[in-house]
């Protein structure tokens, strides 16, 4: 876009936008409510130049000319915090995007676990690439674990010693593995069988084992262990598989690959519905609960639970520490997405204005 028309049709929009205050439109099911940064609880108080980093991350993965235009003004020049806030002010807009739904907030963390690059009888549960065939793509968790189909198609890319760590590991879709001599193993998602997700969890809840204020991911794990033969067929309930590929080019330092193949930032990358928000798009974040949470974070992962306008799964970091605080947040809340103002423009009908 020619850079001198772009500059004039953002001034006038964003003059359009701040005088008009708020309004709502919908398009089917969806409704968008567009705000000012103003509405924006705790939006004053946070360290958007963390955001901006993790923008950086990714904006240069972004097609669209409009995103292009920003990521190029964002890449000019180093920010700090007030440049940053001043930028996110400058070139978006925010749009509480809704279907309906209530909010539902929840996390994720990049898991460790123990592993070796051969069988052994500690380590016997394998870590499975994707199958090239799309018939042995397509089976089902029990018929992967009961019937060893995938055995000895050369698809194992380590094994691990427990099978429960491993199935949160697909629930994650990414994670270390520290192998017996000392490396670490970094693995990302490869791809999926097509199954459909369905949450052991809300089965626990539904059999009357656990009340909903109960489950966690702590929880389900010490259930399954407890009960080794009724965890198996609990587990085998979610029939989606997830198969990795190993993760070779990623720094150390580094969080793991997101969906936009970019590495993930903790505590401020978000996992959300790309039907509904864009990948790479800012999103500010009001998450309530036990450890209420206000600030931007960037849409830069998806997840097969991840379903609707409203929902998002916030990145914790790697490890224990972070799994043990990401399995603790089920909240609700509310999530405004950030979009280009010539774009958030096109989502209102001329009448709107």
């Amino acid at each position: 876009m020619n850079t001198v028309k772009f500059r004039d049709i953002r001034y006038i929009l964003y003059a359009v936008f701040i005088w008009a205050g708020f309004m709502t439109v919908s398009k089917a099911e969806e409704t968008h409510t567009f705000l000012r940064f103003d509405q924006l609880d705790g939006w004053q108080e946070d360290d958007h130049s963390r955001a901006f980093s993790a923008f950086l991350e990714t904006c240069g993965d972004l097609d669209d000319p409009e995103w292009k235009a920003i990521c190029a003004l964002a890449k000019s020049r180093p920010m700090d915090q007030a440049a940053s806030q001043s930028f996110f002010e400058m070139f978006f807009r925010p749009v509480l995007i809704e279907d309906g739904e209530p909010m539902l907030f929840t996390g994720y963390f990049e898991p460790e676990l123990s592993g070796s690059r051969t069988r052994t009888g500690r380590f016997r549960f394998p870590v499975y690439s994707l199958p090239g065939d799309n018939g042995l793509r397509r089976l089902s968790r029990r018929q992967i674990e009961e019937s060893g189909a995938l055995q000895g198609r050369g698809l194992e890319i380590c094994w691990v010693d427990d099978s429960v760590e491993l199935f949160f590991l697909q629930i994650q879709g990414s994670g270390r593995i520290r192998l017996t001599n000392g490396d670490v193993l970094r693995v990302g998602y490869g791809g999926a069988n097509g199954h459909e997700y369905r949450s052991v969890g809300q089965e626990l809840i539904r059999r009357g084992v656990y009340n909903r204020h109960q489950v966690s991911a702590g929880v389900i794990a010490n259930w399954v262990r407890r009960n080794p033969t009724a965890g198996a067929e609990l587990l085998r309930h979610n029939g989606s598989f997830v198969y990795f590929r190993e993760l070779r080019h990623v720094p150390s330092h580094k969080g793991p690959l997101g969906a936009m193949n970019r590495s993930v930032t903790t505590m401020r990358t978000l996992a959300v519905d790309r039907r509904y928000t864009p990948l790479g798009a800012p999103v500010w974040i009001e998450k309530d609960g036990n450890d209420p949470l206000r600030q931007l974070m960037i849409a830069q992962d998806t997840g097969s639970a991840i379903k609707g306008a409203q929902r998002a799964d916030i990145f914790y970091g790697s490890g224990d520490l972070a799994g043990r605080a990401a399995g603790r947040v089920r909240d609700p809340g509310r999530m405004v997405v950030l979009l280009p103002i010539n774009i958030a423009f096109e989502l209102a009908p001329e009448e709107a204005l």
